[in-house]
């Protein structure tokens, strides 16, 4: 009986292993002038991707996980927080450029949208003011 207890035993302890790695991150910063748009940002692939962004000097950040699996319809998938006030849950998934993802400040002006099928971008809504955004990617 003892030996039947420490083959399961140690059966189950092989089974449980955990691997831990160091995560992967990216940062990007912008200047955007009124209605510009960053360069596109490109998601890890097939991984949970964890995106912050903010800008200097100005209250809020917005932050949302995201799923991107690369040449499919609705190749980018999100869920997250959006900017304060009033903070609100974003969700989605689509290929489809423009589309809004998350809000990065107070004023709702400044947001993470899809740049293309495959990639995001920061873009600037403000009518007036240029701002400095910055993004972290998490993997």
């Amino acid at each position: 009986m003892a030996t039947v207890v420490a083959i399961i035993t140690s059966i189950v302890v092989a089974n449980a292993t955990q691997t831990i790695t160091t995560p992967n991150a990216a940062f990007f910063s912008y200047s955007l002038a009124p209605g510009a748009n960053s360069a596109a940002i490109t998601p890890a692939n097939e991984r949970a991707v964890l995106v912050m962004g903010w800008l200097t000097h100005t209250y809020g950040v917005g932050q949302v996980s995201l799923h991107h699996v690369p040449g499919t319809p609705g190749s980018i998938s999100w869920v997250g927080l959006e900017s304060t006030y009033p903070a609100a849950i974003t969700q989605g998934f689509t290929s489809t450029a423009g589309t809004h993802i998350v809000y990065i400040n107070l004023g709702h002006d400044a947001e993470i949208q899809m740049a293309s099928g495959d990639t995001i971008r920061v873009h600037n809504g403000s009518p007036s003011n240029t701002f400095t955004a910055n993004v972290t990617l998490i993997w």
